[in-house]
């Protein structure tokens, strides 16, 4: 398969927040703004690829044990265990990062994007490289999506906008639009 194509897809066109609708607690959570969605984008990133590199093993010793139904409990300890190691990094590295991010870091363990990613290279049947280069292109869609969603929250905070479209509302309405941009993506891989 060509890795090309699964980057180009994994980042526009299944990007797991504007397509498939996945990480929509992060996404909506960390994005007011763009330095801490990138902060969030660059975890999730590093979880999402190192997951899926360590995944494709787990699965291997599943299935050569005859354990495969044990597959997304095995995935949420690894992501769990990866989630930890971000977490302790942050820390020691860029506190102020880490008090950013607050209580959506640990919630990376539950964003079902990272799961979903970990999943979907299963079901598509991909090799270790392409898992690698799915759950990187994955993760680096969810950033995208995160940084210019967070930049677009900055702009209309500073813009004259009409009360009902302050916060919540507005985000909501922003999302969609964007999720309507991104599939027009779709044209680009058959």
């Amino acid at each position: 398969m060509n890795y090309v194509l699964i980057l180009v897809g994994s980042i526009l066109v299944n990007n797991f927040v504007m397509n498939k609708f996945m990480g929509i607690c992060p996404f909506l959570g960390v994005s007011k703004k763009v330095e801490t969605a990138f902060g969030m984008g660059m975890a999730v990133t590093f979880v999402m690829g190192v997951a899926s590199l360590v995944t494709y093993f787990v699965r291997l010793l599943l299935v050569h044990f005859g354990i495969e139904y044990m597959q997304t409990i095995a995935f949420i300890l690894v992501i769990a265990v990866l989630v930890q190691v971000v977490e302790l990094v942050l820390r020691k590295i860029s506190f102020a990062l880490y008090q950013a991010l607050g209580v959506y870091l640990p919630l990376i363990t539950t964003n079902c994007a990272v799961l979903g990613v970990t999943i979907l290279n299963v079901d598509e049947g991909y090799n270790l490289l392409e898992s690698v280069v799915n759950g990187v292109g994955g993760a680096l869609g969810f950033t995208l999506a995160i940084v210019l969603f967070a930049g677009i929250r900055e702009r209309m905070a500073l813009s004259d906008m009409p009360k009902w479209m302050n916060g919540f509302p507005g985000a909501l309405i922003t999302a969609g639009l964007m999720a309507v941009a991104f599939s027009g993506f779709a044209g680009l891989i058959g």
